[in-house]
Protein backbone atom coordinates (compact mmCIF):
# COMPACT_ATOMS: atom_id res chain seq x y z
CA UNK A 1 0.00 0.00 0.00
CA UNK A 2 1.24 3.48 -0.90
CA UNK A 3 0.61 6.51 1.32
CA UNK A 4 1.24 10.24 0.87
CA UNK A 5 2.01 12.44 3.89
CA UNK A 6 1.50 16.20 3.48
CA UNK A 7 2.78 17.91 6.64
CA UNK A 8 4.94 21.03 6.98
CA UNK A 9 6.28 20.21 10.46
CA UNK A 10 9.54 18.46 9.51
CA UNK A 11 9.77 16.42 12.73
CA UNK A 12 6.16 15.22 12.57
CA UNK A 13 6.48 14.49 8.85
CA UNK A 14 9.55 12.37 9.54
CA UNK A 15 7.92 10.56 12.50
CA UNK A 16 4.83 9.69 10.47
CA UNK A 17 6.90 8.55 7.49
CA UNK A 18 9.09 6.34 9.67
CA UNK A 19 6.12 4.76 11.44
CA UNK A 20 4.25 4.07 8.21
CA UNK A 21 7.34 2.61 6.54
CA UNK A 22 7.93 0.35 9.55
CA UNK A 23 4.30 -0.76 9.23
CA UNK A 24 5.00 -1.85 5.64
CA UNK A 25 3.71 1.09 3.62
CA UNK A 26 5.47 2.74 0.70
CA UNK A 27 5.59 6.42 1.66
CA UNK A 28 5.97 9.69 -0.26
CA UNK A 29 6.11 13.03 1.57
CA UNK A 30 5.43 16.69 0.85
CA UNK A 31 6.08 19.75 3.02
CA UNK A 32 3.61 22.22 1.51
CA UNK A 33 0.19 22.27 -0.10
CA UNK A 34 1.31 22.86 -3.67
CA UNK A 35 3.70 19.89 -3.71
CA UNK A 36 1.15 17.74 -1.90
CA UNK A 37 -1.57 18.66 -4.37
CA UNK A 38 0.67 17.84 -7.33
CA UNK A 39 1.64 14.42 -5.95
CA UNK A 40 -1.92 13.53 -5.01
CA UNK A 41 -3.15 14.64 -8.42
CA UNK A 42 -0.58 12.66 -10.43
CA UNK A 43 0.27 9.55 -8.36
CA UNK A 44 -2.00 6.65 -7.28
CA UNK A 45 -2.17 6.55 -3.47
CA UNK A 46 -4.11 4.14 -1.29
CA UNK A 47 -4.42 6.81 1.42
CA UNK A 48 -3.29 10.37 2.20
CA UNK A 49 -2.44 11.92 5.58
CA UNK A 50 -3.10 15.64 5.05
CA UNK A 51 -2.46 18.51 7.47
CA UNK A 52 -4.89 21.44 7.28
CA UNK A 53 -2.43 24.22 8.15
CA UNK A 54 -0.02 24.09 5.21
CA UNK A 55 2.07 26.78 3.51
CA UNK A 56 1.50 27.70 -0.16
CA UNK A 57 -1.93 26.05 -0.25
CA UNK A 58 -3.97 25.01 2.81
CA UNK A 59 -5.11 21.44 3.29
CA UNK A 60 -8.82 22.14 2.77
CA UNK A 61 -8.10 23.76 -0.60
CA UNK A 62 -5.86 20.83 -1.58
CA UNK A 63 -8.61 18.37 -0.69
CA UNK A 64 -11.31 20.34 -2.51
CA UNK A 65 -9.22 20.47 -5.67
CA UNK A 66 -8.54 16.72 -5.52
CA UNK A 67 -12.22 15.92 -5.17
CA UNK A 68 -13.22 18.31 -7.97
CA UNK A 69 -10.75 16.61 -10.29
CA UNK A 70 -12.16 13.19 -9.43
CA UNK A 71 -9.44 11.94 -7.08
CA UNK A 72 -11.13 9.46 -4.73
CA UNK A 73 -8.30 8.16 -2.51
CA UNK A 74 -9.21 8.15 1.21
CA UNK A 75 -7.88 11.18 3.09
CA UNK A 76 -7.10 11.44 6.81
CA UNK A 77 -6.98 15.07 7.97
CA UNK A 78 -4.69 16.31 10.74
CA UNK A 79 -6.48 19.10 12.61
CA UNK A 80 -5.90 21.39 15.58
CA UNK A 81 -7.76 20.10 18.65
CA UNK A 82 -9.52 23.41 19.40
CA UNK A 83 -10.70 24.11 15.85
CA UNK A 84 -13.90 22.07 15.54
CA UNK A 85 -14.90 24.19 12.54
CA UNK A 86 -11.87 22.85 10.64
CA UNK A 87 -13.10 19.30 11.21
CA UNK A 88 -16.56 20.11 9.87
CA UNK A 89 -15.11 21.97 6.89
CA UNK A 90 -12.73 19.09 6.19
CA UNK A 91 -15.45 16.45 6.21
CA UNK A 92 -17.62 18.64 3.96
CA UNK A 93 -14.68 19.04 1.59
CA UNK A 94 -14.38 15.27 1.18
CA UNK A 95 -12.19 14.02 4.03
CA UNK A 96 -12.83 10.43 5.16
CA UNK A 97 -11.57 10.82 8.73
CA UNK A 98 -9.59 13.17 10.95
CA UNK A 99 -7.19 13.09 13.90
CA UNK A 100 -6.74 16.04 16.25
CA UNK A 101 -3.25 17.19 17.26
CA UNK A 102 -1.49 16.21 19.43
CA UNK A 103 -2.07 12.53 18.69
CA UNK A 104 -0.43 9.16 19.17
CA UNK A 105 1.23 7.78 16.03
CA UNK A 106 -0.49 4.44 16.70
CA UNK A 107 -3.86 6.13 16.24
CA UNK A 108 -2.85 7.44 12.82
CA UNK A 109 -1.65 3.96 11.81
CA UNK A 110 -4.95 2.41 12.92
CA UNK A 111 -7.00 4.98 11.04
CA UNK A 112 -4.91 4.58 7.87
CA UNK A 113 -5.39 0.79 8.05
CA UNK A 114 -9.14 1.30 8.41
CA UNK A 115 -9.31 3.73 5.48
CA UNK A 116 -7.36 1.41 3.18
CA UNK A 117 -9.42 -1.68 3.97
CA UNK A 118 -12.77 0.17 3.80
CA UNK A 119 -11.82 1.67 0.44
CA UNK A 120 -11.28 -1.89 -0.80
CA UNK A 121 -14.61 -3.04 0.67
CA UNK A 122 -13.36 -4.87 3.76
CA UNK A 123 -14.75 -4.28 7.25
CA UNK A 124 -12.17 -6.33 9.15
CA UNK A 125 -8.38 -6.36 9.41
CA UNK A 126 -8.51 -10.09 8.64
CA UNK A 127 -8.92 -11.08 4.99
CA UNK A 128 -9.59 -14.68 4.00
CA UNK A 129 -9.27 -16.39 0.65
CA UNK A 130 -9.63 -20.15 0.65
CA UNK A 131 -7.12 -21.55 3.16
CA UNK A 132 -5.19 -18.26 3.33
CA UNK A 133 -5.78 -15.70 6.07
CA UNK A 134 -4.01 -12.34 6.20
CA UNK A 135 -4.15 -10.08 9.27
CA UNK A 136 -3.39 -6.52 8.15
CA UNK A 137 -2.95 -5.32 11.73
CA UNK A 138 -0.31 -7.85 12.79
CA UNK A 139 1.11 -8.56 9.33
CA UNK A 140 0.65 -12.31 9.88
CA UNK A 141 -0.28 -14.75 7.12
CA UNK A 142 -1.48 -18.29 7.76
CA UNK A 143 -2.42 -21.19 5.49
CA UNK A 144 -4.81 -23.72 7.04
CA UNK A 145 -3.97 -22.12 10.38
CA UNK A 146 -0.22 -22.56 9.96
CA UNK A 147 1.94 -19.41 9.93
CA UNK A 148 3.82 -18.61 6.72
CA UNK A 149 6.94 -16.46 6.72
CA UNK A 150 6.97 -13.88 3.92
CA UNK A 151 9.41 -11.12 3.03
CA UNK A 152 8.06 -7.57 3.23
CA UNK A 153 7.66 -7.34 -0.56
CA UNK A 154 5.98 -10.74 -0.81
CA UNK A 155 3.55 -9.66 1.91
CA UNK A 156 2.78 -6.37 0.13
CA UNK A 157 1.97 -8.16 -3.13
CA UNK A 158 -0.27 -10.69 -1.39
CA UNK A 159 -2.05 -8.04 0.67
CA UNK A 160 -2.81 -5.88 -2.36
CA UNK A 161 -4.12 -8.80 -4.39
CA UNK A 162 -6.27 -10.05 -1.49
CA UNK A 163 -7.67 -6.58 -0.83
CA UNK A 164 -8.64 -6.39 -4.50
CA UNK A 165 -9.91 -9.93 -4.91
CA UNK A 166 -12.26 -10.66 -7.79
CA UNK A 167 -10.52 -8.35 -10.26
CA UNK A 168 -7.41 -8.48 -12.40
CA UNK A 169 -4.53 -6.35 -11.10
CA UNK A 170 -1.91 -5.36 -13.65
CA UNK A 171 1.83 -5.42 -12.97
CA UNK A 172 1.88 -1.65 -13.45
CA UNK A 173 -0.80 -1.14 -10.80
CA UNK A 174 1.10 -3.33 -8.35
CA UNK A 175 4.31 -1.40 -8.95
CA UNK A 176 2.56 1.97 -8.57
CA UNK A 177 0.89 1.01 -5.29
CA UNK A 178 3.71 -0.95 -3.64
CA UNK A 179 6.73 1.27 -4.23
CA UNK A 180 7.45 4.89 -3.45
CA UNK A 181 8.79 7.39 -5.98
CA UNK A 182 12.45 6.70 -5.23
CA UNK A 183 12.24 2.92 -5.66
CA UNK A 184 13.94 1.43 -8.72
CA UNK A 185 10.81 0.01 -10.33
CA UNK A 186 11.12 -3.13 -12.41
CA UNK A 187 8.08 -5.16 -13.44
CA UNK A 188 10.15 -8.34 -13.45
CA UNK A 189 10.41 -8.18 -9.66
CA UNK A 190 6.63 -8.61 -9.42
CA UNK A 191 6.88 -11.89 -11.31
CA UNK A 192 9.56 -13.06 -8.89
CA UNK A 193 7.42 -12.22 -5.83
CA UNK A 194 4.35 -13.93 -7.33
CA UNK A 195 6.43 -17.03 -8.04
CA UNK A 196 7.64 -17.13 -4.45
CA UNK A 197 4.11 -16.63 -3.11
CA UNK A 198 2.83 -19.56 -5.15
CA UNK A 199 5.45 -21.78 -3.51
CA UNK A 200 4.92 -20.47 0.02
CA UNK A 201 1.17 -19.92 0.16
CA UNK A 202 -0.71 -21.92 -2.48
CA UNK A 203 0.19 -22.91 -6.02
CA UNK A 204 -3.22 -22.12 -7.48
CA UNK A 205 -4.11 -19.07 -5.37
CA UNK A 206 -2.75 -16.43 -7.77
CA UNK A 207 -3.91 -16.75 -11.34
CA UNK A 208 -1.98 -15.19 -14.23
CA UNK A 209 -4.33 -13.53 -16.73
CA UNK A 210 -2.25 -13.46 -19.89
CA UNK A 211 -1.48 -9.95 -21.09
CA UNK A 212 -3.37 -8.32 -18.21
CA UNK A 213 -1.89 -9.23 -14.84
CA UNK A 214 -2.85 -11.29 -11.79
CA UNK A 215 -6.02 -12.24 -9.95
CA UNK A 216 -6.59 -13.93 -6.62
CA UNK A 217 -8.72 -17.05 -7.02
CA UNK A 218 -9.90 -19.55 -4.44
CA UNK A 219 -12.13 -22.63 -4.25
CA UNK A 220 -15.70 -21.52 -4.82
CA UNK A 221 -14.82 -18.36 -6.74
CA UNK A 222 -16.72 -17.93 -9.96
CA UNK A 223 -14.52 -18.25 -13.09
Amino acid sequence: MRVLIVEDDADLNRQLATALKEAGYAVDTAADGEEGHFLGDTEPYDAVVLDIGLPQLDGISVLEQWRRSGRTMPVLLLTARDRWSDKVQGIDAGADDYVAKPFHIEEVLARVRALVRRAAGHASNEIECGPVRLDAKSGRVTVDGNPVKLTSHEYKVLEYLMLHRERVVSRTELIEHLYDQDFDRDSNTIEVFVGRLRKKVATDLIETVRGLGYRIVAPGDAP
